[in-house]
C-alpha cells in the first residue's frame, strides 16, 4: 500500500496492530478522523489516553475499574457466597449482559496454555485460592470456553481448591465446544448459567 504522506502511513501502521484491524480497514478509520471537527479527535485523543493512564483493575476480582473496588463488587446487592470465574473483563460484560447472574466475579486475565507459554503463575489463580480460603464462597462457577485450555485450567484450580468446602460447578454445554462466553447470545449464555452442572460430574462426562 502506497502513502503519499509519511504520517498517514504511520497513523495506519499503528492503527492496524489493533486486533481485527486490517491496513485497509486502518486507513479508512483514520481518513475518517482526518474529516472530523479537530475537537473531536482530541476527545478520542484524551480518552485513550486517560483509559491507559488511569485505569485500574479491581484488587479483590480483578476486573476494569476507576476506582480500588469494582462496582460490582461494593455492591451490596450482590450473592457474596458465589463467584464466577473468567477468562477475561468481556466474559464479565457478557454475562452481565444476561441479567441472570447475582455473585460476584474472578478474572482470572487468560487460560493455562503450555503452547503459548502461558502458566498457572502468569494467571491470578493464586489470588483466586486466596480469596477462597479468606472469604465466605459457597461456590466457584466455571465459566471458561469449552477448549482444552478451558478445561485444563478449570481442572488445575479444582485441583488446588482440594480440602476446602467449597462446592464447584461449571455452566452447562449450551455454548458449544471451542466458542469463547463473549460471543454466545444472551439467552443461551443465560440458561447455560443457571443450568450449570458440578463440576465433578463434568469430569465424569468428559
Amino acid at each position: 500500500m502506497e502513502f503519499s504522506s509519511k504520517l498517514l502511513e504511520n497513523a495506519v501502521y499503528e492503527m492496524s496492530q489493533l486486533p481485527g484491524i486490517g491496513k485497509r480497514t486502518a486507513l479508512r478509520l483514520v481518513l475518517h478522523l482526518l474529516k472530523q471537527p479537530e475537537e473531536r479527535t482530541s476527545k478520542l485523543s484524551v480518552a485513550l489516553d486517560k483509559v491507559r493512564k488511569d485505569i485500574k483493575f479491581c484488587t479483590n476480582c480483578h476486573n476494569i475499574s476507576d476506582v480500588e473496588i469494582c462496582e460490582i463488587c461494593a455492591s451490596p446487592k450482590r450473592d457474596r457466597s458465589l463467584v464466577c470465574v473468567v477468562e477475561d473483563i468481556r466474559d464479565v460484560m457478557a454475562i452481565e449482559n444476561t441479567s441472570q447472574y447475582r455473585g460476584l466475579y474472578h478474572v482470572l486475565g487468560g487460560k493455562i496454555s503450555p503452547m503459548e507459554g502461558v502458566g498457572p503463575h502468569d494467571l491470578t489463580i493464586a489470588s483466586l485460592i486466596k480469596r477462597a480460603k479468606r472469604v465466605e464462597i459457597k461456590e466457584l462457577i466455571f465459566a471458561l470456553s469449552s477448549t482444552m485450555e478451558g478445561d485444563t485450567t478449570n481442572f488445575y484450580i479444582f485441583k488446588q481448591l482440594d480440602g476446602l468446602a467449597i462446592n464447584t460447578s461449571t455452566i452447562a454445554r449450551g455454548i458449544a465446544v471451542g466458542d469463547e462466553l463473549e460471543y454466545a447470545d444472551e439467552v443461551t449464555l443465560g440458561r447455560s448459567i443457571l443450568n450449570r452442572i458440578p463440576f465433578e460430574g463434568s469430569l465424569k462426562v468428559n
